[in-house]
């Protein structure tokens, strides 16, 4: 399994397992579990949650997909920025465990940037970590200059990874974010790296995964794989799916497919607003 140095030192998986909307509907939980389960016995260990997927859902189902494996997984789970501030932090992670069954996280997120004050929402991050309820901390949909701003705050310059979107499609950090990142060693966990399947039916990447032997998702996510600091997050509930991502670890990408690729979806020539999803 490639991985990617964390700025501690820790090496995790740079392939894992997104869980946005797993867990929403009965009659796919047993599929979706046994998903999970799957990607621990494939190496993929890495799970990503959310206390917003499902309102609690998605981090449900996960305890139950992980109990008696607990140490197997690098478990990450984020929380909404209303509930950010100094004690609600506290309480939402508490809630997080419960449903995780679990006593810690691997990684704790901001998910997005609300009206806490960073200073707030990092206070409650580091005594979170005192406490061994996380390992490291991080965020989620900051810009350059909520980093920038985070990097001033006691405990930002600490931040393990900000979550971004990020794919062929959505290439805007490259300009300023990433190499803004990169000098200060902070890794881009890639959610939606195939965004959301649309890029699955793209004409011109449908082309470049035929004439080199791997399909669609196997190109794009090969593409993100490429860096060494990008873990990529792509979501599934199928274990046929799943099979299909792991397989992008064995695509590994020319310099000349690199340039192919940059072809169809070129890099961005200016700032771009952030995108999200």
């Amino acid at each position: 399994m490639k991985t990617v140095t964390l700025p501690g030192g820790e090496r995790v998986p740079a392939l894992g397992m997104g869980t946005w909307n797993i867990g929403d509907h009965r009659d796919t939980r047993a599929e979706e579990i046994a998903t999970l389960r799957l990607g621990l016995d494939l190496g993929l260990r890495l799970i990503d949650t959310a206390e917003m997927y499902g309102e609690g859902l998605s981090e449900s189902l996960i305890g139950e997909a992980i109990a008696g494996r607990r140490d197997e997984v690098f478990l990450v789970s984020k929380v909404y920025p209303h509930n950010a501030s100094r004690e609600g932090v506290v309480a939402a992670c508490e809630r997080s465990l419960r449903r995780l069954g679990t006593d810690r996280l691997d990684l704790y997120l901001l998910h997005w940037r609300g009206g806490v004050p960073l200073e707030e929402t990092m206070a409650a991050f580091l005594a979170l970590r005192e406490a061994g309820k996380i390992r490291h901390f991080g965020v989620s949909n900051l810009d350059l200059g909520d980093m920038e701003e985070l990097w001033e705050v006691p405990g930002g310059g600490e931040v393990a990874a900000n979550q971004l979107l990020y794919n062929l499609s959505r290439r805007g950090i490259e300009f300023d974010l990433l190499p803004w990142q990169r000098a200060r060693g902070v890794p881009v966990m890639a959610y939606s790296p195939i965004e959301q399947a649309r890029l699955l039916r793209h004409a011109g990447l449908q082309r470049f995964a035929k004439a080199h032997g791997m399909t669609p998702a196997q190109a794009a996510l090969a593409w993100l794989l490429a860096s060494d600091d990008i873990i990529a997050i792509p979501k599934t509930g199928s274990r046929d799916r799943l099979r299909e991502n792991l397989g992008a670890l064995a695509h590994p990408l020319t310099a000349e497919q690199l340039a192919e690729l940059d072809k169809l979806f070129p890099p961005p020539r200016r700032a771009e607003p952030l995108a999200m999803l």
